[in-house]
């Protein structure tokens, strides 16, 4: 189809669309967005359907998703769907905002993850993990719950190295928060897909907001003391209330300082420690891979402490990590809404389409992957990556707004893996793998519980 047309004109002969029943889907995005995925998505390059009056397109062909989120990115805006979902707690930050007050926002931060500033924080990270597998050691014998653990330790790295320190956060009740916010989620996404108003109520409604105010609060007062302090560090607080745009050298207000710093602290802490806790529960379940692992770990480091020289070189614990990022990618699925006519394969894609990367579908994909169910490290060997194409594996997303922090992190998630495991072997994981559920990011439906023996 070539003729530029409108989705108001266009007839559903014109695009191969599959049905789908509304309230089937209203439910399942209310009790786990996953469920609401085409099953079609799994085996089939893309699928085309229509809901709410709107054409909605999920993609899992590689170059389909290579075509949508580099070739034509500058067609694209974040859209309605999140503005509704992390609006309230993100603001117009780096992770929801368009145009050129994203761009200067993310050249405004880029600094803090260019690769030689990551190597000066690893001292840090492995300083988080030798604090938890400090904990651990009290812990023998007993089972913990992952989740909890590894969000403890990823946020307390995240403290250290972008807010060096964080001026006395409430760790716990800022993880309560958190957790209170995304629980309700898919209820927004339900909403949302109806185009119901804003002011709708809906369950967890009320718990959601007040944790909204308190995280902003909270970081507002680590703004207020770093403002009232005069101390100049080498963190992200730091990095914000310096930044200028290029263009009109007009510095970040308090508000949009918040929305940063919240967007690194959610999504720069709850992804790492998802990816971490699934990849622990995989290695209690493949205890192979985790001697292979614990291998690599003593040979790396000669039976000493890991130190920062060391995590470079932990190549076989990037093919797990990364392997348990694909079977489950933190952040399952990516947004996008067209703002202009864009060519798509054999399609003209009209504005106001929605379009969807199911990460989880993509790296679960029949036609991608041999034995897509099957956790196999091995997959992430050098040669076998070589000859995959790009965008077949993107836990991080895809294109000019792939992920910041990926780089952070892989150095994070390797340091705690080989920290932990130099002293654990991880066991009981027995039980069937509990279902995966959607809440912004991937989350197990049933906790996570794991016992620790002393190697």
């Amino acid at each position: 189809m070539n003729a530029s047309v409108n989705t108001a004109d266009l007839a559903p002969s014109e695009f191969p669309l599959t049905p789908r029943s509304m309230p089937r889907v209203l439910l399942s995005l209310i009790r786990n967005p996953l469920d609401a995925l085409p099953p079609q998505i799994f085996e089939e390059p893309f699928v085309f359907t229509r809901m709410a009056g709107k054409l909605r397109v999920y993609l899992a062909d590689p170059e389909l998703i290579y075509q949508t989120l580099v070739r034509n990115s500058d067609a694209l805006g974040k859209g309605e769907d999140v503005r509704r979902l992390l609006g309230p707690a993100l603001g117009d930050g780096i992770l929801t905002s368009d145009g050129a007050h994203w761009k200067w926002q993310r050249q405004s931060v880029a600094g803090a993850f260019r690769h030689e500033k990551l190597v000066e924080l690893q001292p840090a990270m492995i300083a988080a993990a030798e604090r938890r597998r400090d904990l651990w050691l009290t812990h023998k014998g007993s089972s913990l719950d992952l989740c909890q653990e590894m969000m403890r330790t990823t946020f307390d790295i995240i403290v250290e190295t972008m807010m060096s320190g964080g001026d006395g956060i409430d760790v716990d009740k800022v993880e309560r928060n958190i957790t209170n916010y995304l629980k309700p989620t898919g209820w927004k996404f339900a909403l949302g897909l109806l185009g119901a108003p804003d002011w709708m109520p809906y369950p967890g409604k009320e718990k959601a907001k007040a944790a909204v105010t308190f995280l902003r609060a909270t970081l507002a007062k680590v703004i207020a003391e770093r403002r009232r302090s005069g101390i100049e560090r080498s963190d992200l607080v730091s990095m914000l209330l310096s930044a200028a745009d290029p263009e009109t050298d007009r510095m970040m207000n308090d508000e949009e300082i918040i929305n940063n710093l919240m967007t690194f602290i959610t999504a720069g802490h709850e992804t790492t420690a998802l990816g971490l806790a699934w990849t622990l529960h995989l290695l209690a379940r493949h205890p192979d891979c985790q001697a292979r692992l614990f291998d690599e770990i003593v040979r790396v480091t000669d039976g000493g402490p890991l130190l920062a020289v060391h995590v470079g070189k932990l190549t076989y614990a990037r093919q797990v990590f990364s392997e348990s990022m694909r079977l489950y990618p933190p952040a399952p699925v990516i947004s996008r809404m067209a703002v202009r006519e864009f060519t798509l394969g054999a399609y003209t894609i009209p504005v106001g389409t929605i379009l969807y990367v199911p990460i989880y579908a993509v790296h679960r994909h029949a036609a991608l992957w041999e034995d897509p169910l099957v956790f196999d490290p091995e997959r992430f060997e050098p040669e076998a990556a070589k000859n995959r194409h790009r965008f077949a594996f993107m836990p991080f997303g895809a294109g000019p707004r792939v992920c910041i922090g990926n780089g952070f992190a892989m150095m994070e998630a390797v340091a705690i893996l080989a920290v932990l495991l130099q002293k654990f072997r991880v066991t009981g994981a027995s039980e069937p793998s509990p279902k995966p559920v959607m809440k912004v990011t991937l989350r197990p439906m049933h906790p996570l519980p794991i016992n620790l023996i002393a190697r």
